[in-house]
């Protein structure tokens, strides 16, 4: 053990931790790293360019609650995974990214590969980004890594390691050591939060991805105490859409604010309430919001914030819950209100998107209950993660932050990795699956079982709309596609082109039953309204 090589060193000391599964590629500077991984029992998937690398490695942390590990070479290898870091950083997922470096950069130039300063670059996309020769100082920052992963806000973090500390001694990596627990919220603060829950007339909740852990307590807390409830998009999932009270994943309805203004109290748990949760400046006017979230930088931002509650969403719930022990209220919320409210809202998505609804009833009832859903940035998915009732957390992953195109095919990938025999299905723009279709292939080499629904409306439709409300004039929003469903006999996937919803319903139970992945080519007006 002590006479091997850091690079193969790193991936024994991740296999002792818990990683099963690397994404990435191989190159000259970082070819030591690949060295240990198969005598580590470390699965390696090649990905055909690093940004499916990082995409593959953020889906597998995002379906399995475990840090996605991806290796990638000097320079350009991490430049072309920043932007998935970048989305994990946004959507706080918890992803690992080692690179090789070059030995020294201050007095020598034009080395293959070379940067200004690789560290700082990926500084700018990550919690945070180090560099080291030092085998004991590399072996810590793994460590801290998944340490903080479990303990703080999960975020990428970036190890660069110089191509001959990679090559030379590793020397014994430390035993694992035992993950302290979240600390435990302060009596004062659970025993004031259940008391406002208790004497409310109208609660309020707002579930964000952050409440995801707790999440069937949660709901049983929820729905002892009347409290009415939405959800960010990433909170999907954590009330039940079944749930009478839950006003669903609406936060970004315009006149939400109006809904949530009536409450006498409301705790958002595990939310940014950012830009792309709300799509306005202010939760709502003049209600006393409670915000309770593990990151302090969110607890101090501009919302009319009366308490703050520092502490892990699990932790927050559980002693509160524990206040509220056998209590249970009738509010003042009705579950007509809360229903007639979710139909006025469908009724106007579905005027501004016409044609998209039905598509997403026809998706909802083709596919298996515990199906995991991964979206890329297009009109089909603004729309349908508006209205999809979730009845569990985690099943819709989706770039919310950062908003990258290309995102949805290989996160998709990573996800039916870590998923195994659990269905998983992928969804992206016509536009957007050109990103990243070669990685295609990664699905097609696996035998990966995938459904890849394809919308086409043969441009950037969103920008298209867009423009025409800023009264300009629609410009290079219109590309000319290639025949997708030729492009997945290319790569030897299968390949189905619906006309119509009862097709599509048939398409994708048939590519759930396949062997490997399948292309389905739908057209945006197969419900039969022009979108």
């Amino acid at each position: 053990m002590t006479q091997r090589p850091l690079g193969a060193q790193i991936s024994h000391m991740l296999k002792d931790r818990g990683v099963d599964v690397i994404f990435g590629i191989p190159g000259v500077h970082n070819q030591e790293m690949y060295r240990g991984i198969e005598k580590a029992g470390i699965t390696h998937v090649l990905a055909r360019h690093e940004q499916g690398a990082g995409f593959m490695a953020d889906g597998y942390a995002r379906a399995t609650g475990k840090p996605g590990v991806a290796y990638v070479i000097t320079g350009p290898g991490l430049c072309n995974i920043m932007t998935p870091m970048g989305q994990a950083y946004s959507d706080s997922v918890p992803m690992l990214v080692i690179s090789s470096c070059l030995d020294e950069t201050a007095a020598r130039h034009g080395q293959l590969h070379q940067m200004i300063d690789q560290n700082a670059a990926a500084a700018a996309v990550c919690d945070w980004s180090r560099t080291t020769a030092n085998a004991d100082a590399a072996y810590q920052l793994v460590d801290r890594a998944f340490l903080e992963f479990e303990t703080k806000r999960p975020r990428p973090k970036h190890l660069s390691l110089p191509i001959k500390a990679l090559e030379g001694p590793g020397g014994s990596f430390p035993a694992l050591a035992s993950v302290p627990p979240v600390g435990a919220v302060d009596t004062v603060s659970s025993g004031t939060c259940a008391d406002l829950l208790k004497n409310a007339q109208k609660p309020f909740m707002i579930v964000g991805g952050g409440a995801r852990k707790p999440a069937r307590r949660l709901a049983d807390l929820v729905r002892r105490m009347g409290v009415a409830s939405m959800s960010t998009y990433a909170g999907r999932g954590v009330i039940p859409a079944t749930d009478p009270l839950h006003f669903g994943s609406f936060l970004a309805r315009p006149d939400s604010g109006r809904i949530i203004a009536e409450a006498d109290v409301v705790f958002a748990i595990g939310t940014e309430l950012s830009e792309v949760d709300l799509w306005r400046d202010e939760l709502a006017d003049d209600v006393p919001l409670i915000r309770i979230d593990i990151d302090p930088e969110m607890l101090c931002d501009a919302q009319n914030n009366v308490m703050i509650v520092q502490s892990d969403a699990a932790a927050w719930v559980a002693a509160v819950d524990d206040a509220l022990a056998g209590v249970t209220i009738n509010s003042d919320w009705s579950a007509d209100q809360v229903q007639q409210t979710k139909t006025k809202w469908r009724s106007e998505i579905d005027m501004d998107r016409p044609g998209i609804l039905p598509v997403a009833d026809a998706l909802k009832e083709a596919l298996p209950v515990d199906a995991m859903i991964y979206s890329d940035m297009t009109q089909f998915a603004y729309a349908a993660k508006e209205v999809y009732p979730m009845d569990r957390p985690g099943h819709w992953h989706h770039p919310y932050g950062f908003g990258t195109l290309g995102y949805a095919l290989p996160a998709a990938i990573g996800g039916k990795i870590g998923c195994r025999d659990q269905p998983v299905i992928a969804i992206m723009g016509d536009y957007g699956f050109q990103y990243t279709v070669q990685e295609l292939a990664v699905a097609v080499e696996l035998e990966l079982t995938l459904p890849i629904i394809i919308w086409d409306n043969g441009k950037l439709g969103e920008i298209e709309d867009s423009m025409v409300r800023a009264q300009i004039a629609p410009n290079a929003v219109v590309q000319r596609n290639p025949d997708f469903c030729k492009l997945a006999e290319a790569y030897s996937a299968a390949s189905a082109a619906p006309q119509s919803l009862p097709d599509l319903k048939s398409a994708i139970t048939t590519a759930l039953a396949t062997k490997g992945p399948t292309i389905i080519h739908v057209k945006s007006d197969i419900a039969g309204v022009a979108n």
